[in-house]
């Protein structure tokens, strides 16, 4: 039987949850300029950012390096924790400042993947860019209206998008070589409920996992992206999600409307 536990409380509008090697559980607070960190034995802790940093999708890489979007910045920064002070690592593509870095990750070839919708104030098409190891930046897409999370089905080829103001999630293939996303076409339609898909997670079991912003829930598809499952939960704005490698917590969510980690176990 699925059980869901409140594991923390009191925060600040919590995003991006990523787990690093020694098992601590590390998210953003949004609205707090900081990133929260829950260790195995319990204690917490937060690391703050400074004042005007907004902080929302975080990846925590093999190294233990805290990577994180920064809208109150307009930046990608990066922590090499614990020295703790936060580095730029892209504020512009050309001439153009990031435009509200929402979510990140990276491919297998380094290349960091980034999402910048723009106000969530305004409907107008945002942009997906891309970072490669030596520093060439480039615009991906500039069709979607809200790109949001973002993430890779298991192949590690085919690149999900998350378009929140249409409620839909688009896929096409990634060359990472070239630094094209190729053919992306809607991959879901994730149907009336809240306001549409928010972060997205491949889990162990090779579904993809899907935070319905206010609607109470994470969808579940199939790589084939149909839906396979949902998960409600008590809270109504759920961000985004991820699994504990060690898998004490499971199944962790961040949840904006009450300011809690949720841990969801079967």
């Amino acid at each position: 039987m699925r059980t869901i536990d409140v594991i923390a409380t009191g925060l600040r509008f919590p995003e991006g949850p990523a787990f690093a090697s020694d098992g601590t559980l590390w998210c953003v607070e949004q609205e707090g300029a900081s990133l929260f960190w829950l260790k195995p034995d319990g204690t917490s802790g937060r690391l703050h950012l400074g004042i005007g940093s907004r902080p929302n999708g975080l990846y925590i890489d093999d190294r233990d390096r805290l990577w994180f979007c920064d809208s109150g910045f307009q930046a990608i920064r990066c922590i090499n924790y614990p020295d703790q002070e936060p580095e730029t690592i892209v504020d512009h593509i050309g001439d153009d400042p990031l435009d509200w870095p929402n979510d990140l990750t990276f491919d297998s070839e380094g290349n960091l993947l980034f999402t910048c919708p723009g106000s969530p104030d305004e409907d107008q098409p945002g942009f997906v860019g891309v970072c490669t190891a030596v520093g060439e930046v480039r615009k991906i897409s500039e069709t979607l209206f809200y790109p949001n999370g973002i993430a890779f089905l298991p192949n590690a080829r085919t690149l999900l998008v998350a378009e929140t103001h249409r409620k839909r999630i688009w896929a096409g293939r990634w060359d990472g070589t070239g630094l094209n996303w190729i053919s992306p076409t809607v991959w879901a339609e994730t149907g009336p409920t809240g306001f549409g898909p928010d972060g997205l997670t491949l889990g162990p079991d090779n579904l993809l996992y899907a935070a319905i912003y206010g609607g109470s829930c994470l969808q579940v598809y199939k790589p084939t992206g149909t839906l396979a499952g949902t998960i409600k939960l008590p809270g109504e704005n759920p961000t985004n999600c991820a699994f504990d490698p060690t898998r004490q917590l499971g199944l962790v969510v961040t949840e904006t409307q009450k300011g809690q980690l949720l841990c969801i176990r079967d």
